[in-house]
């Protein structure tokens, strides 16, 4: 928990990549193996396509520079070689509340048609 915290304030304050400076890029998850030498840290990007790939080669390019100042922050044994991955369920997630939105705002849209404008049978009564 804490390399994934850490992770997320160099990339948020210190990374000066221009790539990563026009998009909001989160830190979801980093997992780290028992042996500390590895870490797999799922990032999510809040922008096009485009712009996640791009985040993503910033991070690769300045690996190097991040795994420095995670080790000059975090007190392990030893620093994990950092492996950065794009973590797509958030964007995901919401993509799919809005297509429920969409189909849940359709069955009352026709729901008040057939019950001539009275409750459908899942709407909750107000109180």
């Amino acid at each position: 928990m804490e390399v994934q915290r850490e992770l997320s304030e160099i990339i948020r304050t210190e990374v000066k990549d221009p790539r990563l400076n026009k998009v909001m890029v989160t830190v979801v998850s980093a997992e780290v193996t028992p042996d500390l030498k590895y870490c797999k840290a799922y990032i999510s990007v809040l922008g096009s396509e485009e712009e996640a790939r791009d985040a993503l080669d910033g991070l690769k390019r300045a690996v190097g520079f991040i795994r420095r100042e995670l080790a000059r922050r975090v007190n392990l044994r030893n620093t994990p070689e950092l492996k950065f991955i794009l973590d797509q369920s958030i964007e995901y997630g919401v993509h799919m509340s809005r297509l429920i939105d969409d189909v849940t705002e359709g069955m009352k849209t026709d729901g008040d048609e057939e019950t001539g404008g009275q409750e459908a049978w899942w709407d909750e009564p107000e109180m």
